[in-house]
């Protein structure tokens, strides 16, 4: 890094303290919490200080709803350019047919992707039987009745503790509240996707969409045949593919497990893996396009001009050679990581990985998924508790804990490392005990063996000291 960056950096924090010191000061703490601790989360990344500069120019000021070229303020042009950049990046990076680049959010993705599908499947035939334009020149009647339809729209997806997300069909959230949901599982024994029990009950079920796509599910997915599926049923093959973008954007997952050629609409966000700012994305083939396009005003407020641009410069990054390498890299850790685990006796859901996720069942040592992250973090190594398959822990206290690769091979960290973290983190989980109480073991209580959180942390410390974060920005 030269010096040029440090500076930019070093005057912008100046500048911030000048009006409120303490977010200067939160933010260096920040930096030296993540330069400091081994980052295993699987949906976290670092992006590159020109991804981060990108997010602070007055584009945070316009506001631009609409489309480029099609906008509901005037003066966008500049937003134009940058935002039809980042699509065409996209396009190119991934092979699709369309990109929507306004997204705020991962969550913020899906329901456009969802609500488009619906769009696109249930209100244009309704509009063209009724030969009118659009919603407003409906009726009330007509219009109650398009409602009610909605209303009766059947989605499948991923169950949540075996890997969806929230979004999948989750009841709690707005996805579940959308459609009649039904989850699809796993095999018991095996713990992989059942594609003939999913086909068989898809044409139970008849959904309109079949969500495919993971939160915490260590094994890739077989496209062609979730698409087979959906053909089979007339449903929708929708893919969230949020965690897993930068796997597909550095062709790691190609054929039948890269997602784009078989969806009709694909969701993600672009950090994760890809590496990008914290913002969502929509891939769609030709059909979907123009109901995509209408993510604002369906569901989404005004675009975030700043963080489009950040999007373009991240999307530029993915297509050069060099992510290609990265993503591999990812792949190859997430495989250490799980064999150097598995050697040191800890048990994996699925027995391993061949994505960038391991998802480990701390139930063998008797404590929860919570006390395993929290005696973790407290031994200099942050990652986040995740339900494992018929977790009798639930949702809150849970039995695994989930990590990833895809931030510490930013650092450049390579197998051998990984390997040694694998070290760490069984030595932690094995040295930690859950407290008694009157009601018997605390699910969130526990002790570490004496000295043995130190001892981690300066093994992390002493790892990463050959990986500096950010080499030379000094702040």
């Amino acid at each position: 890094m030269n010096q040029a960056w440090s500076d930019v950096y070093t005057k912008a924090l100046a500048l911030i303290a000048e009006v409120e010191p303490e977010v200067a000061a939160a933010t260096r703490q920040e930096l030296a919490d993540q330069r400091e601790s081994l980052k295993l989360i699987a949906s976290e990344n670092y992006a590159s200080l020109p991804v981060l500069a990108a997010m602070g120019t007055w584009f945070s000021d316009k506001y631009a709803e609409g489309n480029p070229g099609h906008r509901f303020y005037a003066g966008c042009q500049n937003v134009d350019r940058v935002e039809t950049l980042a699509a065409e990046h996209a396009k190119a990076l991934f092979g699709a047919d369309h990109a929507y680049v306004q997204p705020h959010s991962g969550i913020d993705a899906n329901l456009v992707a969802y609500w488009s599908i619906l769009s696109h499947r249930i209100e244009s035939p309704t509009l063209e039987r009724l030969q009118v334009k659009n919603v407003n020149e409906l009726s009330e009647g007509d219009w109650e009745e398009l409602r009610l339809t909605f209303a009766k729209q059947r989605v499948m997806g991923m169950s949540l503790d075996v890997g969806g997300h929230l979004t999948h069909g989750f009841r709690p959230n707005i996805s579940g509240k959308m459609f009649h949901q039904r989850s699809y599982g796993t095999d018991p024994h095996t713990q992989l996707i059942d594609y003939g029990k999913l086909r068989a009950d898809a044409k139970e079920f008849k959904p309109l969409i079949i969500t495919a796509g993971y939160s915490a599910y260590p094994r890739r997915i077989n496209f062609a045949a979730m698409r087979e599926i959906a053909d089979e049923v007339g449903a929708t093959l929708f893919v969230d593919m949020a965690h897993f973008a930068g796997l597909v954007a550095g062709k790691v997952f190609t054929g039948d497990e890269d997602p784009v050629p078989f969806a009709h609409v694909v969701a993600t966000t672009t950090h994760k893996s890809l590496r990008g700012p914290r913002g969502g994305m929509v891939l769609a083939s030709g059909e979907y396009a123009a109901a995509v396009d209408r993510g604002c005003p369906l569901v989404l407020g005004g675009p975030l001009g700043h963080v489009i641009a950040a999007k373009a410069v991240a999307l530029a990054e993915a297509r050069q050679d060099s992510f290609r390498t990265y993503a591999q890299a990812i792949a190859d850790n997430a495989k250490a990581l799980a064999e150097g685990l598995l050697r040191r006796g800890v048990k994996l859901v699925t027995g391993g990985t061949d994505n960038h996720i391991v998802l480990l069942d701390v139930s063998s040592f008797s404590i929860t998924g919570r006390q395993a992250e929290s005696a973790l973090l407290d031994s200099g190594i942050v990652t986040n508790r995740n339900s494992v398959p018929n977790d009798p822990n639930g949702a809150w206290y849970t039995s695994g804990v989930r990590i990833g690769t895809p931030a510490l091979t930013t650092r450049g960290l390579g197998t051998a490392e990984f390997d040694q973290i694998a070290g760490l983190i069984a030595d932690v989980l094995a040295g930690t005990t859950p407290v008694a109480t009157a009601n018997g073991a605390s699910k969130a209580k526990y002790a570490i063996a004496d000295g043995l959180a130190d001892r981690t942390k300066a093994a992390a410390a002493e790892l990463l000291n050959g990986f500096p974060l950010y080499p030379g920005l000094s702040l």
